[in-house]
């Protein structure tokens, strides 16, 4: 266990300082330096955001990338703006969760089982990464994912998330018909590499306000898949 953490801590602080991309790098650092006058006190984290959660995880929750306001400013995925603020109350009732709020890097939040990533570690404009900024992430998914060693279960919260993980199976040589998979609120599919993806929609305040994506369907995702990683 202690390798493990070890490993993926090393990659976090690789991860950290990454400067693949002048475009997301610009526009996190200005964010970081105008800040929203909501958050004027805050030292922004401006970086891209490292991973967070248990390196013995059984379950990965894969998003798409950090929020603007959110995880560039707290440094922590899905902390600190909407989505987060979905998403760990119902980490919390699956047991996933310490606690249900999540405001900052110092909260006291730990998880249990479960690994949070996402395809594209930095703010991206308009919440819209590039294909060549996706692949430029796409090597930091596929060690994090060789890291996660007990993984069982991958919950994919949305089709960007969907898509990087198919595309992660295809770089490590699996065989798969991409038109086998399609993305679908609670779909699930028993991958090549012998695990199973759980699809979901993104707890994006699009989806949340609008009634897209309720509590209890995003709940049932993550109950089905603790029921799927064998964790009691």
């Amino acid at each position: 266990m202690a390798r493990a953490a070890l490993s993926l801590e090393s990659l976090n602080e690789e991860i950290v300082a990454c400067n693949l991309c002048t475009r997301l790098r610009s526009h996190c650092t200005e964010i970081a330096r105008v800040r929203r006058r909501a958050y004027a006190e805050w030292e922004y984290w401006g970086r891209p955001v490292p991973s967070f959660g248990d390196p013995e995880a059984r379950v990965l929750a894969l998003g798409l990338a950090p929020g603007a306001h959110g995880s560039n400013r707290t440094g922590r995925p899905f902390t600190g703006d909407g989505s987060g603020d979905f998403l760990y109350p119902v980490l919390h009732e699956a047991g996933f969760a310490s606690q249900p709020t999540a405001t900052s890097r110092n909260d006291g939040m730990k998880l249990h089982g479960l690994w949070i990533t996402s395809v594209a570690r930095c703010a991206p404009p308009g919440n819209k990464p590039n294909p060549e900024e996706l692949r430029n992430c796409a090597s930091w998914l596929d060690r994090e994912m060789s890291l996660l060693t007990n993984l069982r279960v991958v919950v994919c919260l949305g089709r960007i998330a969907f898509d990087g993980l198919l595309a992660h199976e295809l770089r490590i040589g699996s065989t798969l018909a991409r038109a086998a998979y399609v993305f679908a609120h609670g779909a699930e599919y028993t991958l090549p590499s012998g695990l199973t993806a759980i699809a979901s929609y993104h707890p994006s305040l699009q989806n949340t306000n609008t009634g897209k994506l309720t509590k209890p369907m995003f709940l049932a995702v993550f109950e089905r898949a603790r029921k799927l990683a064998g964790l009691p």
